[in-house]
């Protein structure tokens, strides 16, 4: 009877064994063959939408890349990533076709970003593209750079900085350019413009910016004339003037174009700037028409 019981007793155990180690339900017992493989190591890709606080840098290594977010202290913002044909063996030249292209991407991205074009605030657009090393492991992308600087005149630096720029130019803002007043030198040529309150009294005003196409870079009198018509253009429309033969009667204007070195990567952003080299005034003279802008008789 003793070792009935004692058999009865082990069996009963092993059966709670048994049952204590089947599979729960939707499990087969297998701990590995239901997950996904991992993916193969690629190359560095770096993020848009996160800041940088070291100064922009046009190769960027993965050693480097230290990315922080846009509330802390930075001077650089990733405002897109994109990439490069995969006909792009090695990192093309500041000229090039392949960087004049990327920089028209990054131009029309960062224009989405801010919510306006770029040009229209205190803004520094620039191209990054991978490090050799980068290259060589197979990076092709190319990061467009929106940077604030404290001065859209030359010698302009770059703003540490502390907030994202997305939407920054939907609205009014401080980064916009508005009113200014301009420095000339003794030949009455204009030396820099320096932005003031419009409520203060000023001789200029940001207008506009003018796309010029695709033509050399102004280096001859001549070769600046469809800059000045083009930005009266600009003007007349900001002004709500007629684009006649009477403009330049009515106000002078201001041509900034990029730096030739710009130019050469494919910056054709002209801001525009009206004049009133003979008053000034308070206030803005945006959409003020004809009887705002008379044409001036002397």
């Amino acid at each position: 009877m003793k070792r009935a019981t004692r058999t009865l007793v082990a069996a009963s155990a092993m059966a709670v064994l048994l049952a204590g180690c089947a599979a729960p339900a939707r499990l087969d017992g297998d701990l590995v063959d239901d997950w996904k493989a991992m993916p193969p190591p690629g190359p560095f890709i770096p993020a848009a939408g996160v800041c940088h606080e070291p100064a922009f840098v046009e190769a960027v290594s993965l050693g480097a890349y230290e990315p922080v977010d846009c509330a802390a202290p930075h001077r650089v913002e990733a405002v897109h990533v994109g990439v490069f044909p995969g006909a792009v063996s090695g990192p093309p030249s500041t000229t090039s076709t392949e960087m004049r292209t990327a920089f028209a991407d990054c131009d029309n991205r960062a224009h989405g970003y801010v919510g306006d074009n770029w040009r229209a605030g205190r803004l520094r657009l620039a191209v990054a593209v991978p490090s050799g090393p980068g290259w060589v492991a197979g990076s092709r992308w190319y990061r467009c750079d929106l940077m604030e600087v404290d001065t859209v005149e030359s010698g302009a630096a770059v703003v540490l900085r502390t907030g994202s720029l997305r939407d920054t130019l939907r609205s009014a803002s401080a980064l916009r350019l508005g009113c200014q007043r301009v420095r000339t030198g003794r030949d009455t040529v204009v030396q820099s413009l320096v932005p003031v309150e419009c409520a203060e009294r000023h001789d200029a005003e940001f207008v506009g910016v003018w796309p010029a196409p695709d033509r050399p870079y102004p280096t001859r009198t001549a070769q600046w004339a469809p800059f000045y018509a083009g930005c009266r253009s600009v003007l007349a429309r900001w002004a709500g003037l007629p684009d006649d033969g009477d403009l330049v009667f009515r106000s002078d204007v201001v041509v900034r174009p990029p730096s030739a070195g710009r130019w050469r990567v494919g910056d054709r952003g002209v801001r525009c700037y009206l004049w009133l080299s003979d008053r000034s005034v308070t206030g803005s003279l945006k959409g003020v028409g004809p009887t705002g802008l008379p044409v001036r008789t002397k």
